[in-house]
């Protein structure tokens, strides 16, 4: 089947210092088109990482470029590698272009209507290129002003979701590809104020070790360190329809999730080449 669509496929601010916040799974819109084809369930897209802009408002003051997705995971996951390629090998995942949603349920209304290998390169090209290649700039122009340079990959995710993890996910998830994308005192610093914060849970390379932006672009022997966090969406939303923003528990979780990019830049910013 063919895709179009008419949104951009990103919004971009771009920042003073050398920090990078990219937002792949923020998206909610899906082309018309597409959408009738969803079921039901799907068409409110409920695997969003929903309102990490608004926890994330003091971005612009610490002086980092954001990068934000605009379509939903649903129509084509900017977190996957481009092939499709599983992220955790014997393990469930979802795909670049899903066909279940996170509690296991179907997309599609009619199995004709899954995305055949034409119509998953229309979306590739259409949303995933642009915004990789985007995110790629960035950091190149990063790296040239700055030296040494962070990527930060925002993420959140329900606390429970039996699919994916037994029990309820740590608040504060690091990840770092198992060591490879960002200098290990960097880690660790990040992991101390996470576990530092109180009521909150934090862990590094737990379950969610970090997706292909922070496996494909964090290389701290050049001078570009990316971590992913994964955050429990508890910690500042309601986490079942309508997926309300909750200010009063946000205000808990987000001067530490502060903490944690003011660290980075710190850390960055010191080791400017």
């Amino acid at each position: 089947m063919a895709f179009t669509t008419t949104e951009p496929a990103f919004r971009f601010r771009q920042g003073t210092r050398p920090l990078l916040i990219s937002m792949p799974h923020v998206g909610t819109h899906v082309p018309p088109a597409l959408a009738a084809r969803f079921t039901d369930e799907a068409r409110h897209v409920p695997d969003t990482d929903w309102h990490l802009e608004r926890l994330y408002d003091f971005a612009d003051a610490l002086g980092a470029s954001v990068l934000v997705a605009t379509h939903s995971r649903y129509v084509v996951d900017l977190n996957r590698p481009p092939d499709g390629a599983s992220l955790y090998p014997g393990q469930s995942v979802t795909g670049l272009c899903p066909v279940d949603t996170f509690d296991d349920t179907p997309i599609y209304a009619n199995a004709a209507d899954v995305p055949g290998d034409e119509e998953i390169a229309a979306r590739r090209d259409a949303i995933w290129v642009p915004y990789h290649r985007q995110l790629q700039a960035e950091l190149d122009r990063l790296k040239a002003a700055h030296g040494t340079i962070a990527l930060w990959d925002a993420h959140s995710i329900r606390s429970v979701l039996p699919r994916f993890f037994e029990g309820k996910l740590p608040d504060l998830n690091l990840g770092t590809g198992k060591g490879i994308s960002c200098d290990p005192a960097l880690a660790e610093t990040l992991l101390g104020i996470a576990k530092s914060a109180t009521g909150y849970t934090g862990v590094l390379n737990g379950r969610f070790t970090g997706g292909h932006i922070t496996r494909q672009y964090g290389n701290p022997a050049g001078g570009v360190h990316a971590v992913q966090l994964e955050m429990t969406q508890s910690s500042y939303m309601q986490e079942a329809l309508p997926f309300d923003y909750l200010p009063a528990v946000a205000a808990g979780v987000q001067p530490h999730v502060r903490r944690m990019l003011e660290a980075v830049l710190d850390f960055v910013e010191s080791r400017r080449q």
